[in-house]
């Protein structure tokens, strides 16, 4: 590394790299954070691993930190708190502010902004574990075509899904999605193919495409199952491309994300484009989504760690 690049890494001060966290998410985002962090240190960047589930965040203050890039995955850390905490305590940190945090967190908040905005989205109901009747099931399940996907409102990852198809079906996996949320989305399971576009500084990388042998790209497809393949380029043409880049940023910026994400999508056998949910904390493994649209611009995973670290804005 020569002296001018080492010095262009330090000018980002001592850095703290934040994951782990007590969320069902737990176990990615070491993953993540542990990549981020060899990433930065590979680059010259005093970076330094920090676990909230294992110390306090005034620490932050006493070490002197002067940005955090922010690598929690789920509750806590994906969904406004943890960046409100640290506007408090005045440390940068990387990636969207508390309302697009906590908007984008929320599958159901999402789904309501992006519909008011005429976005397309699925079809949806809303089982609120305070007022839900059993007894709603069967005519949830006409409204919605019979076949549905059933999601927590605010956790990642898949954790809490389930794919059903009758009413009996539909009770349980709400009961079990309960669980995790007491609001839980109930939306129209959409048949083709899954997409997803990454958002790096306001401009749209490629998008990927992705299939699983599995009923839906749940927790054991995205994480463990060798079955499931990733293209990138995805193959669509270049005008779709352009379409769906366009589609990502504008339902990114409807919810207040900025500085970096990831948009998912689901494509019907018509062609037509129906948006799932945006992530602004996803995965950053070796392999995860969106180091592999990097890739395919031509940024390493470092470059790419070092961009994150870039929109941990001074000022917010």
């Amino acid at each position: 590394m020569s002296k001018q690049q080492l010095t262009s890494a330090r000018q980002y001060g001592k850095v703290a790299v934040m994951f782990g966290g007590d969320s069902a998410e737990r176990d990615v985002s070491l993953n993540s954070g542990k990549a981020v962090l060899k990433g930065l240190l590979e680059l010259g960047v005093d970076a330094h691993a920090f676990d909230p589930a294992e110390q306090p965040l005034t620490l932050l203050l006493e070490q002197k930190i002067q940005r955090v890039v922010i690598v929690l995955h789920g509750r806590g850390g994906e969904d406004g708190s943890l960046q409100g905490a640290l506007q408090q305590l005045n440390i940068p940190y990387s990636g969207t502010g508390v309302l697009g945090s906590a908007l984008c967190m929320d599958k159901i908040r999402s789904k309501q902004v992006w519909q008011s905005l005429g976005l397309p989205t699925a079809k949806y109901k809303i089982a609120d574990k305070r007022s839900f009747d059993a007894g709603s099931c069967e005519a949830i399940m006409a409204d919605l075509g019979n076949e549905v996907m059933v999601k927590p409102a605010q956790e990642g990852s898949s954790i809490g899904m389930a794919k059903v198809n009758s009413a009996s079906q539909l009770e349980t996996a709400v009961q079990d999605a309960f669980k995790y949320d007491d609001k839980v989305l109930i939306e129209q399971f959409i048949h083709g193919s899954e997409y997803t576009v990454s958002i790096l500084n306001g401009k749209a990388l490629p998008s990927i495409s992705m299939s699983t042998p599995r009923e839906f790209y749940d927790y054991t497809a995205k994480y463990q199952a060798d079955s499931t393949v990733y293209r990138c380029p995805s193959g669509l043409s270049e005008e779709l491309e352009a379409k769906l880049g366009e589609l990502a940023l504008e339902a990114f910026d409807a919810l207040a994300g900025s500085g970096w994400g990831r948009v998912d999508f689901m494509q019907d056998k018509l062609g037509r484009f129906y948006l799932l949910e945006a992530n602004t904390v996803p995965g950053m493994t070796e392999k995860s989504l969106v180091p592999l649209a990097a890739k395919q611009s031509g940024m390493s995973f470092a470059e790419l760690s070092l961009a994150v670290l870039q929109t941990a804005e001074v000022g917010r």
